[in-house]
This record gives structure tokens, C-alpha cells and sequence, in this order.
């Protein structure tokens, strides 16, 4: 019983721990992404709302993908929106978005 026990405290530990998303490692993947392009953070990050961006980052931020992958002003970024890093980081990105969005009254400190 105790293994049983302690193997699903374990498998719990595990699964869990990666459903949760972290603001700071959005704002790393924006710094290291996103700047780039979008060089006036503060701007860009006002034009939003949380449920805007909530909304655009669902399904793993497919839309936001397809508004940068139709772009040709977006090119440079095209590689990025297809990769599997994307994907595995929106869940991060779109937290941080959330966090600093034009409704939240949230400022974010860039270094």
C-alpha cells in the first residue's frame, strides 16, 4: 500500500508541476523572441486585453502563430511560429501576456 501510495504521490508531483505556467519564463521567451520585432515592449504589451490575449494563446497560441505566419512583415519570425519551442512556451508567453495586458494594471520591469 505504501508503494502504491508513494508512486502516485510521485506521478502526481510530476504531472502537475508541468501544467503549471511561470510569468517569468514568458517574459524570457518575449525578450528572447518577440523583441526583435516588437521593440517597444510597453506599447506593444498596452494594446491588449487579459481576455484578448487569453482567447489568442488558446490551443497553444495557434492563433497568434497564424497572425505572424500571414504576415510578411512578421517573416523573420516565421521559423520561431512553426517550431516546437513555440509550442511548448505559449503556455509561458501567454501567461506573461495576461499578466502585463492593458486591463491588468500590472507594469513589467525589462532589464
Amino acid at each position: 500500500m505504501n508503494r502504491l501510495l508513494t508512486f502516485f504521490l510521485f506521478l502526481s508531483i510530476t504531472f502537475f508541476s508541468h501544467l503549471n505556467a511561470a510569468v517569468y519564463k514568458g517574459q524570457m521567451e518575449f525578450l528572447a523572441e518577440c523583441i526583435g520585432c516588437h521593440h517597444k515592449p510597453f506599447l506593444f504589451l498596452e494594446t491588449k486585453t487579459k481576455s484578448w490575449w487569453k482567447k489568442e494563446m488558446s490551443e497553444k497560441g495557434k492563433s497568434v502563430a497564424y497572425i505572424h505566419i500571414k504576415s510578411l512583415k512578421a517573416k523573420d519570425s516565421w521559423k520561431y511560429f512553426r517550431s516546437k519551442q513555440y509550442s511548448k512556451k505559449a503556455r509561458h508567453l501567454s501567461d506573461f501576456l495576461q499578466e502585463y495586458a492593458k486591463d491588468s494594471g500590472n507594469i513589467p520591469i525589462f532589464d
